[in-house]
């Protein structure tokens, strides 16, 4: 058996309270599925070349006295090219009469996956055999460098002068409860709703000696959502932002994928500015002149801006410095936030089984009162509201608890005839005595409460005033106000002004889409309605009847007092 062989049989003998040995979790994410369930998304040999320059892994330095991490090998995307570079500095060093001594410190590599695991070690062996390492040599480096084990579990040794790579996109919904238990008590930024690259970013931080430097391809949504607050926060503390590249659309992946990848170098280093680049070309030349221009002393270079306070606590990263993004700090520092000036925003209901519990209206075969009707996307194509007839059937009473079936025999008899799919939710397993109950709780007064709508995915903002009949569905976000007039608020949040704050904030999607998601929504700024002069109000509530997307422009800029520069930043 080989010291890898044995490191990973004792890795799975380690016991998690509630799951037994890590077998068990081997079983959860190892067991055969598809790639994409796995979490492996390959890069292509350009990107991975461009990330090792970036951080200055080449083989023109000595990486003999170098130690570079990779948490999750995968193929060997990454690993394989650093070692190539490793193997090319030694023999530039062994050609310049030197001896470059041992490099069997020089890397450690991490992956969970048996046969990942095992096909990239063949290769290592291979490729350190034909460097002119004995056999049994390249053995003994390969097992000091390959792990097979948890990187989240796993024991390291510490402090790595580079971590590079792409780690898994694993949602928590596929981890073994007690396994996430375990993370959630080793990372702290494993938070909300976050995925699993959250913790393996962390983890890589904290292994980064003095001015190392870490550098993943991955998802940016951590950089402005909820869910990335206390990984933002911590690169504050004790981090640089040295690098962002926006790799959304580029095609860095060997597969299609719907991730929205960005490259990050993050350094342990005292903070300071950062040098930004966006969506560059993926040709080899390309990347080759674009690591060149991160790399320069020269802070004049055309495809590399350099951005300072990018990072600051727990905020989201802002990764621009136009005049747009000063107006948006201007708004901010002069105008409170949504909610607390009367307003609430909201999501509408969740089912987990949208088959079972929505359909037409009429049809919905339960007690009149236990059914209402739903407000969807699609009821807003118009910008007006249309209601199409659809309905949800609600299994709450007005105070809050679930109703007994006892009580409400044709919603028993409803809900019995589609019991398979209702129980097979996560939630209904989790509380089998409530197998019947929505996702999220419904509060049947909301649907009488005059409101706005806001569905989530748009590319402009779509902002439809519902007088108070329907309940929004989960793809509806809803915004209600005690203080401000609905109509005079639909206006200002038909606007380009609303759209540049959701912009700057929200995380971007393909085709140049924008999530307009409540923690979004709460970012906007409004002026006190009781501050509202009584001509600016009705400019407002008329653009908004009229749905004039020039005239809600026009009078949200007069609103917020912008200037002309300002408002020149917004048209353009």
């Amino acid at each position: 058996m080989t010291l890898a062989h044995q490191r990973s049989s004792a890795q799975e003998q380690l016991s998690i309270p509630g799951l037994g040995s890590t077998t068990a979790m081997f079983h959860g994410l190892c067991a055969p599925r598809s790639i994409d369930q796995r979490g492996a998304i390959f890069t292509r040999r350009a990107v991975v070349d461009f990330i090792l320059d970036l951080v200055g892994y080449t083989a023109d330095v000595d990486l003999c006295k170098t130690s570079l991490l990779e948490p999750s090998f995968g193929q060997g995307d990454f690993l394989l090219p650093a070692i190539d570079r490793l193997l090319a500095a030694r023999l530039r060093l062994q050609n310049e009469g030197l001896e470059p001594g041992s490099i069997a410190h020089c890397i450690q590599a991490v992956e969970l996956h048996r046969e990942s695991y095992d096909s990239t070690l063949k290769r290592v062996l291979d490729m350190l055999e034909r460097a002119s390492f004995p056999a049994e040599e390249a053995a003994r480096i390969a097992d000091s460098w390959l792990i097979h084990g948890d990187y989240l579990l796993e024991e390291l040794r510490p402090e790595f002068d580079f971590v590079v790579g792409n780690p898994p996109y694993v949602r928590q919904e596929l981890i073994p409860p007690a396994l996430l238990a375990e993370y959630r008590r080793r990372y702290s930024t494993l938070y909300d709703r976050a995925d699993l690259y959250v913790p393996f970013i962390e983890r890589s931080l904290y292994l980064l000696k003095d001015r190392g430097q870490l550098s993943f391809i991955c998802s940016d949504r951590w950089m402005k959502n909820k869910y990335g607050g206390p990984l933002r926060a911590l690169v504050a503390r004790e981090f640089q932002l040295r690098a962002y590249v926006d790799m959304v659309d580029a095609d860095a992946f060997h597969s299609e994928v719907s991730a929205y990848p960005a490259i990050t170098v993050i350094a342990k280093n005292r903070p300071g500015p950062t040098r930004v680049a966006q969506r560059p070309e993926l040709d080899e030349e390309s990347l080759r002149q674009l690591s060149l221009a991160f790399r320069s002393k020269d802070e004049t270079q055309v495809s590399v801006r350099e951005i300072v306070d990018i990072v600051s606590g727990s905020a989201p990263w802002i990764l621009d410095s136009s005049d747009k993004t000063l107006l948006v700090r201007r708004i901010e520092a002069s105008f409170p936030a949504l909610e607390d000036v009367g307003c609430k925003v909201g999501i509408g209901v969740a089912t987990g089984a949208d088959k079972a519990f929505i359909g037409k209206f009429d049809e919905l075969d339960v007690e009149p009162d236990r059914k209402l009707p739903l407000a969807m996307a699609k009821d807003l194509a118009t910008g007006h509201v249309v209601w199409r007839g659809y309905g949800v059937v609600n299994p709450f009473t007005d105070d809050g608890p679930l109703v007994d079936l006892k009580q409400y025999p044709k919603l028993r008899r409803y809900l019995e005839a589609h019991r398979e799919q209702i129980s097979g939710r996560h939630v209904a397993k989790k509380s089998p005595e409530n197998w019947y109950r929505t996702i999220d709780r419904i509060t049947p007064s909301l649907s009488r409460r005059p409101k706005l709508l806001i569905p989530d995915i748009r590319g402009d903002a779509q902002v439809a005033f519902e007088e108070g009949n329907l309940y929004p569905h989960h793809n509806l976000y809803f915004v209600v106000s005690d203080s401000w007039d609905l109509k005079a608020l639909q206006a200002v949040l038909l606007s380009n002004l609303t759209r540049l704050f959701i912009a700057t904030y929200s995380t971007k999607m393909r085709g140049g889409y924008l999530r307009f998601q409540a923690q979004y929504l709460r970012r906007i700024r409004l002026p006190r309605w009781d501050q509202v002069l009584a001509p600016m109000r009705q400019r407002l509530i008329q653009a908004a009847c009229q749905l004039d997307l020039d005239a809600c422009n026009e009078a949200t800029a007069d609103l917020y007092s912008l200037t002309e520069q300002e408002r020149h930043a917004l048209a353009h």
